[in-house]
């Protein structure tokens, strides 16, 4: 399967050298996107550099370059645009701090031979966080339980940032119509998902607090993830994808 990681960054000079190397090493050839948005510690200039080292990224290496910081959510979907413009099939979001670690690339494509959506889960077997405290762990887990409460969705980890989706999927859903931009555009995007359809399983990853940098959390970010799930449970359906979609998986038609 075609594949490409997408890798938003702000001020993620000290791992993105690094994550880079780790994906190419994997196995299943992913190409990599990284989505800079103007980094004031040189993120962007050192992912160009990567891209143009052939010895490093062998033509798999790929940089986007946005004019300022205007959100997770935002720099998805302008990575997502720009590899469905080339024709990638798979399309991983992936956070460039190492919290999600590269090894489990294969186990999410292998996944996707039988789903739409794929979603690294942190909660699938029990909890499987290292170095978080105590009460970052239960406002994630309580989190995605408010989510599946609300939104009705299935899934473990409805919060995962590490995740696969089938070009199917985002060429279904209206993406132009998507309104949220922090972490609960992860939520957002597994409703429409569902909504339409699709597919959606989960593989068990251990999440590992990141190795350099800062959190990108806020009280924006905590707020915006609490109101989202009540508007999509509001949202009339038509609105969450394209006119003329069936409310089918391809995947299902093909069984």
């Amino acid at each position: 399967m075609n594949g490409i990681v997408i890798i938003p960054t702000y001020n993620e000079a000290a791992n993105i050298g690094p994550l880079v190397k780790q994906i190419l090493s994997q196995p299943g050839k992913l190409d990599v996107l990284i989505v800079d948005d103007n980094s004031p510690d040189g993120t962007g200039r050192l992912a160009d550099t990567l891209a143009g080292d052939w010895a490093v990224s062998n033509g798999r290496v790929n940089v986007l370059h946005r004019p300022g910081k205007e959100g997770l959510g935002r720099a998805y979907l302008a990575g997502f645009a720009w590899a469905l413009k080339r024709g990638y099939e798979a399309l991983i979001e992936m956070d460039a701090d190492f919290s999600h670690d590269p090894i489990y690339l294969p186990q999410l494509l292998d996944a996707a031979n039988d789903a739409d959506l794929v979603l690294g889960s942190r909660y699938l077997n029990g909890i499987s966080v290292v170095n978080w405290p105590l009460q970052r762990i239960l406002l994630s887990w309580g989190a995605n339980q408010y989510v599946r409460r609300v939104t009705g969705l299935r899934a473990n980890d409805c919060t995962s940032g590490f995740r696969l989706y089938r070009r199917e999927v985002l060429e279904a859903i209206d993406l132009e119509s998507v309104t949220s931009n922090g972490y609960s555009f992860q939520v957002e995007m597994a409703f429409r998902t569902h909504q339409a359809g699709f597919r959606i399983v989960e593989v068990p990853i251990v999440f590992t607090e990141r190795r350099s940098g800062s959190s990108k959390m806020s009280r924006g970010v905590i707020w915006e993830s609490i109101l989202v799930p009540l508007k999509l449970r509001r949202r009339v359906k038509r609105t969450l994808f394209k006119p003329g979609h069936k409310r089918t998986s391809p995947l299902k038609k093909a069984a």
